[in-house]
């Protein structure tokens, strides 16, 4: 994990799409919770799971479908959803997508 404390960045410049792949970057982790961005190939996701914590997605390039108890979100560059704690979500870009994932432990 980098540290970028103090300095002005830009998401989209911090994580890479690799083809076929989804690639992940933590760059905030504390007992509180975590912040990572996420680069998702077109076709790749998340199966469904629960987690024990808030979640908030922020969609900063493509566009994805999150599901958040079988029903279906499109998000777009510029969207954002927040995911309850304890409730099945999944996620699948329906193209590239790039995103920020913020995790609030309870």
């Amino acid at each position: 994990m980098e540290n970028y404390l103090g300095e002005a960045l830009k998401l989209a410049d911090l994580v890479s799409y690799q083809d076929g792949a989804i690639v992940s970057k933590e760059i905030i982790k504390k007992d509180a919770g975590t912040v990572t961005l996420f680069a998702f190939d077109k076709g790749q996701g998340l199966n469904e799971h629960i987690a024990p914590f808030d979640a908030l997605v922020h969609v900063f390039d493509g566009e994805a479908e999150v599901s958040i108890l079988h029903k279906p979100f499109l998000l777009k560059a510029g969207e954002m959803i927040i995911m309850p704690a304890n409730q099945p979500h999944a996620l699948k870009a329906t193209e590239r997508f790039k995103m920020i994932l913020v995790m609030v432990k309870k």
